[in-house]
């Protein structure tokens, strides 16, 4: 099968455009390489992934379409995973448009794009922001989502119902993964699990928002590639599907197991919440478990140390 990955250098794209090269598909990624983080982190991705034969990499932005356009005249892919997007709650409260551009012109690119080259299917990232101010919990992907606090979170339910009218109108099969609080080795730099890590190492005051009454449903990274991997293999017409470990984790215990790991006790600065920041998150993967065998295997207690030991091999602590 010839798989087209875009976002292939953050952090989801490399793992699993690592997974699918090691299971001998033909995989080619795009990405854009923007330095919303650290470029070097992403070039140190890609090297990783040019060791696999059946691996190709293109540097091209999902908001030009007819850059992407050549990509898959040229290509041909069976099936398209976008994982490309402008990420970040904080971030679109500073730079709007990059979610603009990315997650809504970006998107709509490469779902006519399937349309067009008749794509068997396509597989996108979706996320728990969606869920914004929903106060039920666990989230239920049957849960009305048109409420969301950020607008990180309102592109990315933009994309679900988009891959709903594309679905009902061409019959395009879009299968939408809303990913709860990922993390693992060759983690993004700007989330709050990798910056506690560094700052406790360093000695540095770490800032605890919503004076740390935040519970995260924390996903680690291998879980989350087995069952977008489900996903592309099950290719429903129209299906969407909560990725998360099923368990809603207070920050203070999350804080608590890097402090015991790296043994050094963090200095801790509580702060007010912030705008666009949801308070809790935590996925009803019911759903998730029927249609694609979704089944997480991975605790923090278990996933924590492993990121912590990748960063500091990584960056040689």
């Amino acid at each position: 099968m010839k798989i087209l990955i875009t976002g292939v250098a953050g952090f989801i794209g490399y793992h699993l455009a690592k997974e699918l090269s090691e299971r001998n598909l033909d995989v080619l990624g795009l990405d854009n390489l923007n330095d919303y983080y650290d470029t070097s982190l992403k070039s140190d991705r890609l090297k990783m992934l040019e060791a696999y034969k059946n691996f190709n990499f293109i540097k091209a932005d999902i908001s030009d379409k007819d850059q992407i356009a050549e990509v898959f005249k040229n290509f041909e892919p069976e099936k398209v995973v976008n994982l490309a997007a402008q990420p970040g709650v904080r971030y679109s409260l500073v730079n709007p448009f990059a979610y603009l551009n990315s997650n809504l012109i970006g998107f709509l690119n490469i779902i006519e794009l399937c349309k067009d080259f008749k794509i068997k299917g396509l597989i996108y990232a979706s996320s728990s922001s969606i869920y914004g101010g929903n106060k039920k919990t666990p989230f239920d992907v049957n849960d009305k989502a048109n409420i969301p606090l950020s607008l990180y979170g309102a592109t990315k339910r933009s994309n679900e119902l988009i891959a709903h009218s594309y679905s009902h109108t061409y019959g395009i099969h879009t299968t939408g993964l809303r990913f709860f609080t990922v993390y693992g080795p060759w983690y993004r730099p700007d989330m709050g699990m990798y910056i506690f890590t560094k700052k406790i190492i360093e000695g540095k005051p770490i800032s605890v928002f919503n004076n740390g009454n935040m519970n995260r449903d924390f996903t680690y990274i291998d879980d989350i590639v087995d069952g977008t991997i489900s996903a592309i293999e099950k290719n429903y017409k129209y299906e969407v599907f909560n990725l998360g470990n099923s368990k809603s984790e207070n920050l203070m215990d999350m804080i608590k197991i890097i402090e015991l790991e790296i043994g050094k006790k963090a200095k801790i600065k509580f702060k007010p919440l912030q705008d666009g920041d949801m308070v809790s998150t935590f996925a009803n993967i019911n759903h998730t478990m029927e249609k694609i065998s979704f089944k997480p295997k991975t605790d923090i207690k278990d996933g924590i140390p492993k990121l912590i030991s990748w960063y500091k091999e990584y960056y040689n602590v």
